[in-house]
């Protein structure tokens, strides 16, 4: 009753000061497949697991996709509106590119699609994109930002989003190293992944490393040796 009808637009606000739009935005993150993403010294990891079905191609699902030569995204909640998120940051580096002939610095990109993001909480006839993102990659030394439905950013050393981010968080938080190694970082992921999923399965799990400039997605029989001992 306390809603009163102020959860039909983004852009009304209800008594108590709150956008019920933009937290419903949050929910659908938060029942989500899980996503991780760790620093490490000379780079950032990106894991994710996504629902698989029966009879389902894997990899017509994509939770974690390459943008640019040095930058990558992990996606949490409503896939449709990550893909279109995606897609606007491909162009916004090309553009980049064509502009001013270099690769886009990692913070201003993560600005703009913030900033789409907040645009979209304060339209009427529209609704917040339902995803939250993590994105890494390389610029001047290893980077990883998160943005939420509401388009607010943060940069973190190691972070988790999704259904089992409680779990996983703690899990970042005890065994987190400034400068640690690139195979640890990635253990540390999968563990962190495992602690709020319960259960990995191989053919599930994305994973993306970005580093020396460069952000590369693993093959299917890398991520399967990888995972081997969180089984």
């Amino acid at each position: 009753m306390k809603q009163m009808g102020y959860d039909r637009a983004s852009v009304v606000f209800s008594p108590e000061g709150r956008m019920y739009q933009v937290e419903y935005a949050r929910k659908a993150v938060e029942k989500a497949t899980t996503v991780v993403g760790v620093t490490f010294g000379g780079g950032v990891v990106l894991v994710a697991t996504k629902s698989i079905q029966k009879l389902l191609v894997p990899e017509s699902v994509e939770k974690i996709s390459k943008v640019d030569e040095h930058i990558g995204v992990a996606s949490c909640g409503i896939l449709a509106d990550s893909r279109i998120l995606v897609d606007y940051a491909r162009i916004r580096s090309q553009v980049n590119r064509i502009t001013f002939g270099e690769p886009i610095e990692i913070s201003a990109l993560v600005k703009d699609i913030s900033d789409r993001k907040q645009r979209f909480t304060q339209m009427g006839g529209i609704r917040p994109f339902g995803v939250s993102l993590l994105i890494a990659g390389m610029d001047g030394g290893p980077h990883l930002y998160e943005t939420d439905p509401s388009g607010t950013l943060r940069e973190w050393k190691a972070q988790a989003i999704g259904r089992g981010m409680k779990d996983a968080r703690k899990a970042l938080i005890d065994e987190y190293k400034d400068g640690m190694p690139r195979d640890k970082a990635i253990d540390l992921g999968l563990k962190a992944l495992k602690t709020g999923e319960k259960k990995l399965v191989s053919r599930a799990i994305e994973m993306g490393v970005a580093e020396a400039g460069q952000f590369k997605l693993l093959d299917r029989n890398t991520i399967k040796e990888l995972v081997k001992k969180f089984v």
